[in-house]
């Protein structure tokens, strides 16, 4: 019998192919290509630090492991091990052609060993002023244990060799690339631009760092060691939920390793010391690699000045309801308002909150903070208002994974200000995305509020699709003033009509919009949901859906990331489709459209379907109302399934493989710019007519 559950873990790894596929694809320029090899490596560290350690966890529980889970850990780990052995072939291959592509371009990285002279002058400089000072190395010796290993950094492995003689000593060196660029750019000459890893200027340098040591040969090469990064937060109710994040913050340094890369040309002798010293038996996974790691950081490749290896720029469309310089708060007021990012500008958010600090009938500003740029504009408005004598409440979640110490330091400095700081709702994480302005003329009470699919964040706003909506509904203001009552009185629960709240109501809400699909399908009625989604892997809804199906509801699916459901497989799933959306902005946007016997019904969330999101998080679903709106969603929702450029078919086989119809290509990302500019698809045309 054809599985009908996928592990999530696996899947994940199906989606970040499509990632590699990106990094692959001739069409797109040569810089924006090493930036996919960077997003694939980052994205991997992230699962491994996460997911595997996950994993990890779980099949130490043995045979109650898979009852948690519904499969068994231990073979998915050898699953992912295998998998991810495969794609990291399919990397180094992709990274070295594309290495000679820059090649073709004059463009050449080189190493410490085929410098000329006045580029070696230029590195022993460089090594010299900015980089010595920074190098602090670890002498390996054979009793003593390793230092504890930063997670996520790249070491060097150093052997330390006098010629002629059998005399060795061992050495690890961190590469501080948290201080220094990854890639220096070395003067330019008529050959063309030159660039060097910062690895190459250290090994360049080491005999400069090891001089007090009687050797002349030093050979290096690099390590990395991913721990497991979930934070333990104990249940101990003397605690601060400061403090105990505080806490598990420290002992993240010391997690336990899930993944350990090594550089294949280094001497078995040396690995077989450092493996043994870190305590790694069969079930760790080590990966033999090239000569670097850490590729992430293709993701800040420098700049090469040429417009033709990048995408170009986007330029925002402007929104038919928000004229540049009048007052968002009075067009808001006049109707609803959706923005999709990065199509139109996350501008208007900051000049929102800008106008509501400065209006002197604005008496509050209410916002949940998840992720934040580095410098902030939603921040500063935020004191700004607070300065301006409004009262200013955010709601920050300190569990924001690898955000936690940089949303620490946001909380306190908007403290620091005055404006009062909700840390999150312990055992719940607040993702939701919801922002509240209460403004008070003549004794009477306006409120204005924006629910999102995506963060209060300008930096992910210009590379993330996202929906948010602008409203002053009361059906909608006033359960979104309910939901900060939440956070602000003693997580008080409210009845609420209209918002679906995770974890109190959102698995309910979703049973019975599916139920009444089934109803429709089985009394003949057309029934069809269509939902577009980062992650769907909870079990329940999956064969809630399933059960659709079985009915002859119409499903489409279109999910960026994880899918747990297998799609096609008769008497189960042959009434739903799926496909993936991988291309030059993260498909980021949670949309569900319920057919509802032709009165359809729309929905934007900040929740994917896992079980975190429906059963420990705090998500709002919210609906939409506006038919011009709801108009524009199903527009772009059909321009998104209508792809034939960036969509993969999602199967049982994880095949990956491009959708292929109709004669014209059909780029959606490209298609939505250019509905939202007005010129509606031809495909749209169609459908509506």
């Amino acid at each position: 019998m054809q599985n009908t559950f996928i592990p999530k873990e696996i899947s994940w790894l199906s989606f970040n192919e499509r990632v590699l596929q990106e990094a692959e694809n001739k069409c797109i320029p040569l810089v924006e290509r090493l930036k996919f090899l960077g997003i694939y490596s980052n994205n991997l560290d992230e699962y491994f630090r996460v997911r595997v350690a996950t994993l990890k966890r779980l099949s130490q529980l043995g045979p109650k492991s898979k009852d948690i889970l519904g499969y068994n850990p231990k073979t998915t780990l050898k699953k992912i091990h295998e998998t991810v052995l495969k794609q990291n072939t399919r990397f180094e291959k992709i990274y070295n052609s594309l290495i000679q592509d820059l090649e073709k371009q004059n463009i050449h990285i080189i190493t410490e060993k085929n410098l000329k002279e006045e580029q070696a002058d230029f590195i022993r400089k460089y090594f010299m002023s900015e980089v010595r000072s920074r190098l602090m190395p670890y002498l390996i010796e054979k009793e003593a244990e390793l230092p504890n290993l930063t997670d996520d950094a790249i070491y060097l492995a150093i052997i330390l060799h006098k010629k002629g003689t059998d005399k060795k000593r061992y050495a690890l060196l961190e590469i501080p690339t948290n201080v220094l660029p990854r890639f220096i750019v070395l003067p330019e000459n008529d050959e063309g631009k030159y660039i060097i890893y910062l690895d190459d200027i250290i090994r360049f340098g080491l005999k400069d760092i090891f001089f007090i040591f009687d050797f002349d040969d030093f050979q290096a090469y690099t390590i990395k060691l991913t721990k497991d990064a979930e934070l333990e937060i104990a249940d101990d109710i003397s605690e601060s939920y400061i403090e105990k994040l505080a806490r598990s913050l420290s002992q993240r340094r010391w997690g336990s390793p899930v993944r350990f890369i090594y550089d294949r040309k280094m001497p078995e002798d040396l690995l077989k010391i450092i493996t043994r010293k870190l305590n790694f038996g069969p079930d760790d996974v080590i990966i033999p690699a090239e000569r670097y790691h850490n590729l992430k950081d293709l993701m800040r490749f420098p700049n090469l000045g040429k417009k033709k290896f990048y995408y170009e720029p986007l330029t925002p469309v402007a929104h038919k309801d928000i004229q540049q310089g009048k007052s968002i708060l009075s067009a808001m007021k006049k109707r609803d308002i959706m923005l999709h990012f990065p199509y139109h500008s996350f501008d208007h958010i900051i000049d929102l909150l800008r106008e509501a600090s400065i209006d002197p009938n604005v008496t509050s500003i209410q916002i949940t903070l998840y992720r934040l740029a580095r410098n902030s504009s939603v921040i500063n408005a935020l004191l700004s208002a607070a300065r301006n004598g409004k009262h200013v409440t955010t709601v920050v979640e300190l569990q924001a994974r690898f955000d936690e110490e940089a949303n620490l330091h946001w909380g306190n400095k908007l403290r620091e200000e005055g404006v009062k700081v909700i840390y999150g709702v312990p055992g719940l994480k607040v993702h939701s995305k919801l922002l509240l302005i209460t403004r008070v003329k003549d004794n009477a009470t306006q409120r204005y509020a924006a629910i999102g699919t995506g963060n209060f964040n300008e930096e992910t706003a210009s590379v993330y699709t996202d929906h948010l909506l602008l409203t002053t509904n009361l059906k909608i203001t006033n359960e979104v003033y309910k939901a900060f009552n939440f956070f602000n009185v003693n997580y008080r629960k409210d009845n609420y009509y209209h918002l679906v709240l995770s974890p109190f109501a959102l698995r309910n809400k979703l049973n019975l919009m599916i139920d009444n699909e089934i109803r429709n399908a089985k009394a003949g009625k057309k029934a069809y949901i269509h939902i577009k989604l980062n992650n769907l892997a909870d079990q329940e809804i999956i064969e809630k859906l399933y059960e659709a199906s079985n009915a002859g509801v119409s499903i489409k699916l279109i999910i960026r990331g994880m899918i747990s459901l297998v799609p096609g497989i008769k008497d189960v799933s042959q009434n739903i489709q799926a496909i993936g959306i991988v291309d030059r902005f993260l498909e980021h946007s949670r949309l569900m459209i319920f057919c509802n016997d032709g009165s359809e019904e729309f929905y934007i969330s900040s929740a994917d379907l896992m079980t975190r999101n429906i059963e420990h998080r705090i998500e709002v679903t919210c609906p939409v109302f506006d038919k011009n709106i709801k108009n524009e969603l199903r527009n772009i929702f059909d321009i998104n399934w209508h792809d034939n450029v960036k969509a993969r078919k999602i199967d049982a086989s994880l095949s990956n493989k491009f959708v292929k119809k109709g004669k014209k290509a059909f780029r959606s990302q490209n298609e939505v710019y250019n509905y939202l500019s007005g010129n509606k698809p031809k495909i749209i045309e169609k459908l509506e007519s």
